[in-house]
């Protein structure tokens, strides 16, 4: 073979090796690449699973903090977790019948609960929020009940009773928040739960309670249930609630 053939030759092997040289390289970085695409896909998962968890549009967060002895129906529990009987009220702070409920039972309703009878069940709801000029009463007042069952929950039914007896009519714009505020420490609610009421943190927890009450079938109040069947005697006179209460005691 010439030398001129041998050089030729040389130059062809150098050609062929430097060929396969990049093809390897290429083959190397084809599958770094995957595997820096499969990382890439796997952090953004995460990522997208730590911003679900975290997102306040998520329906948990947007309940909002419920009070400390909320139940997990949306109602404030006040009483003995073993009484023998258990009484749920659904009312709105701007309802007429509801104050008119109020006026015939809370006293007897108060004795029933400090003896051990009743465990009651008290939801404060915002049905009547388009009764009050845009002012959102029931709500403003729900939470300040709201504030007070979380902070100082024996107070509950003091602030529950002074809100009825002094009960807006329906339409107004009802209690300036000022006003609740008074109500409450007239009722003895500390100084520092009141100061809570504006900051409306409950008002979250009445929005989703509310939805929650009209999804389980309560389409008006005041109602009330003994044991969990719908009362069906007078609601507005003396009598005849305390009377069903002692019954369902004895059953």
């Amino acid at each position: 073979m010439s030398t001129e053939a041998r050089i030729k030759l040389r130059e062809l092997r150098n050609a062929r090796a430097a060929a396969e040289r990049r093809r390897t390289k290429r083959v190397r970085l084809a599958a770094s690449g995957g595997g820096l695409i499969i990382v890439g896909l796997l952090a953004a998962i995460v990522i997208s699973l730590i911003n679900a968890a975290s997102d306040d549009s998520s329906p948990a967060a947007r309940s909002g903090k419920a009070p400390a002895i909320a139940t997990a129906g949306g109602a404030l529990a006040l009483g003995n977790a073993a009484a023998p009987v258990k009484l749920e009220v659904y009312l709105d702070y701007m309802c007429p019948y509801c104050g008119r409920f109020e006026q015939a039972n809370s006293g007897e309703l108060d004795k029933l609960v400090a003896d051990g009878t009743v465990r009651l069940e008290l939801y404060p709801l915002a049905f009547l929020d388009r009764a009050s000029s845009g002012a959102k009463y029931s709500t403003r007042a729900a939470n300040a009940v709201a504030a007070v069952a979380d902070r100082a929950p024996d107070k509950v039914l003091a602030l529950n009773a002074a809100l009825f007896a002094n009960q807006p009519e329906e339409g107004s714009r009802g209690l300036s928040d000022d006003e609740i505020a008074t109500l409450a420490r007239n009722a003895g609610v500390p100084a520092n739960v009141v100061d809570d009421f504006t900051a409306r943190g409950f008002e979250p927890w009445i929005a989703t309670s509310t939805q929650a009450v009209f999804d389980k079938g309560i389409s008006g109040t005041p109602t009330v249930k003994i044991n969990g069947k719908v009362f069906e005697g007078d609601l507005y006179t003396a009598g005849p609630l305390t009377a069903a209460v002692t019954a369902a005691k004895g059953q």
